[in-house]
């Protein structure tokens, strides 16, 4: 068995596609064929049912894939070692963010990493859950979370604190107060994101999850909800770094919630086996530079990443 023989494999079901995956591979059909034909002779099982279209693993398939993928991971662990002891950063970040994040820093990124030619930053942007799970089978490297997780195999670095503010029409009964409670704000009026997303559960905790009525409509982006409450009237809450986003006008809607703890915590998510410390602090270095000096956390001000 070899490392070459795995990364096959794992190719082979990100494609399901033996050409494609070959091709991405950069070798010959027969040549990955052949390679892995090999590993599953060696390991007298089945790893594809080749009789399927598109190709898929088998059962068994399915648990040795997952397994070579923490292998693959943990090699180029050893890798990026060695090539932090010589002092060289280059490399490939396969990074994960949420929704309600990504729009806030994704943009402004993006534009850094332009600093780093040696460094592939690949972004998968999906709802926490399915970002957990992607980081504990190895297929990314870091994520950018609202956090604690309270996961087990993870290791949270927390990177900033964003306070949440009411949006409020100006036709809604909330929209003569300069402070409002969370309490306050359920009701037929309040309008939440879809289910699924951290940040709505975020929301119904804050307000006492006892009291929050379903909403006539539940909208996937926080920007959505702004554009429906303008037309619609009613309220609904919303990040601190949404706030730079809205029109002068909309801004007026902006109030300020009366509970000290209205803040979400937001972290770099990693694998307790992570090693990649000079790309982490990279990703970190970047954040510092997008998120304003009073949301930093005041380890990150001052200390680099070590872990």
């Amino acid at each position: 068995m070899t490392l070459q023989q795995l990364q096959y494999i794992v190719a082979v079901d990100k494609h399901r596609h033996f050409v494609r995956a070959a091709e991405a591979c950069g070798v010959t059909q027969s040549t990955l064929s052949a390679m892995i034909k090999s590993l599953e002779t060696e390991l007298d099982i089945t790893i594809f049912d080749r009789t399927a279209h598109p190709v898929v693993p088998t059962s068994i398939g399915e648990k040795i894939i997952s397994q070579a993928k923490i292998v693959l991971f943990n090699a180029g662990q050893i890798e990026e070692l060695t090539l932090s002891e010589r002092g060289i950063t280059r490399g490939t970040i396969n990074l994960g963010i949420i929704p309600t994040i990504a729009t806030y820093l994704l943009p402004k990124m993006f534009l850094e990493f332009g600093n780093y030619p040696n460094i592939k930053l690949n972004v998968s942007e999906r709802q926490t859950s399915a970002i957990i799970e992607r980081l504990k089978k190895a297929e990314l490297d870091m994520a950018i979370l609202a956090t604690p997780l309270n996961e087990s195999g993870l290791l949270e670095i927390p990177i900033y604190y964003e306070k949440f503010y009411a949006y409020v029409s100006p036709i809604d009964s909330l929209y003569s107060e300069e402070e409002i409670s969370p309490e306050r704000l359920p009701g037929m009026n309040f309008w939440l994101l879809q289910e699924g997303h951290c940040f709505r559960n975020q929301i119904i905790n804050l307000c006492n999850k006892n009291t929050v009525h379903s909403a006539a409509y539940e909208a996937g982006s926080i920007d959505t909800l702004i554009k429906v409450i303008d037309l619609n009237g009613g309220h609904t809450i919303i990040p601190e770094l949404h706030i730079p986003m809205l029109t002068e006008e909309q801004k007026k809607n902006v109030r300020k919630l009366k509970q000290k703890d209205s803040v979400r915590e937001i972290s770099i998510v990693v694998r307790n086996d992570y090693v990649r410390e000079g790309l982490l602090n990279i990703v970190s270095d970047i954040i510092k530079k997008i998120i304003p000096d009073s949301m930093l956390d005041q380890r990150l001000k001052k200390y680099a990443i070590r872990i």
